[in-house]
């Protein structure tokens, strides 16, 4: 039986007040040496400091990992649907198989689905590598291939799904839970809390570094070079340096997007859900980063007027 749908609960909280406050992400991050003072974290309501960033997202979490703080959060301990976030769990359950990179799958019915949203340009009889597949999941987000690669993985999707919630466990995210290796469930879901646990450990795989992080791809699809665009517009920016990435979108999640990121020479962790609009959760990037720089610019002008 599946689980009751958690996105319409959660789009209540929308107007609940912001929650700030320090929180646990990982050895990787404690183990990071700070290099510079601590952005001060954002506050919320009507002492809002004006030059917070003013983001449109409804869930929302901001966390440095060079000196481990939280410099801005936003519902991020209220699991939410996550959407193609998902797909980053998927290449870490692959991975973890150890399953040869060069072996070739093939794109069957089965991976077919007829939930909306489930757009795919991989036509049942294509056959790619389990490399390509977890590149065209990461990248471009394709459906079909993060299917074929639960269904290639040993016991199937059977298998693999507990697989995801095993590994989500292992990883300390205690309020996801995942149903589906696509995302295009909405009871795959997560908070951002979770999220940023998510993206250290992805961080970890070079596989999954560059793959999500490619501007495009091309793959032979029957007699066809077919050319994939990744999904997140900032990987072909060049004033912007992203570890890891992805985005995501169904009707219950709204559209989502996490990155690991350098930012003023910081590693920042950025998770953003429910972006109402097409452009808005690239602008709330965007918005983090020009606060980020605007903060730093005038702590550092204050330091040397002192």
């Amino acid at each position: 039986m599946g689980r009751k749908n958690p996105g319409r609960a959660w789009l209540r909280l929308a107007s609940a007040p912001l929650v700030v406050g320090a929180i646990s992400f990982g050895a990787a991050c404690q183990a990071q040496t700070p290099t510079a003072r601590a952005i001060p974290v954002a506050a919320h309501g009507r002492n809002a400091h004006p030059d917070e960033p003013r983001l449109r997202s409804t869930s929302a979490l901001v966390l440095d990992e060079t000196n481990s703080s939280v410099l801005y959060s936003r519902h991020a301990d209220v699991a939410a649907p996550i959407a193609s976030i998902t797909k980053l769990m998927t290449a870490l359950v692959v991975a973890d198989a150890k399953q040869p990179l060069d072996e070739q799958i093939e794109i069957t019915t089965e991976d077919r689905s007829s939930r909306r949203g489930a757009a795919s340009r991989l036509a049942p009889g294509t056959k790619l590598t389990r490399g390509d597949l977890i590149h065209l999941a990461l990248m471009a987000s394709e459906n079909r291939a993060a299917h074929a690669l639960a269904r290639a993985y040993p016991g199937g999707i059977e298998a693999f799904v507990p697989a995801m919630n095993a590994k989500a466990k292992a990883l300390g995210m205690t309020s996801a839970h995942f149903a589906d290796p696509t995302g295009l469930s909405e009871d795959n879901v997560a908070s951002p809390e979770d999220l940023s646990k998510l993206l250290v450990a992805a961080s970890d795989s070079p596989e999954i570094r560059e793959y999500s992080t490619d501007s495009e791809y091309a793959v032979r699809v029957g007699r066809r070079t077919v050319e994939f665009h990744n999904t997140n517009s900032l990987v072909s920016s060049p004033t912007w340096n992203i570890i890891v990435q992805k985005t995501g979108y169904t009707l219950a999640a709204g559209k989502c997007l996490v990155m690991r990121a350098i930012i003023e020479d910081r590693t920042i962790l950025i998770v953003l859900l429910n972006s109402v609009g097409k452009y808005t959760r690239v602008a709330d990037a965007r918005r983090i980063r020009r606060w980020m720089e605007s903060t730093l610019a005038s702590a550092h002008g204050a330091a040397s007027r002192a």
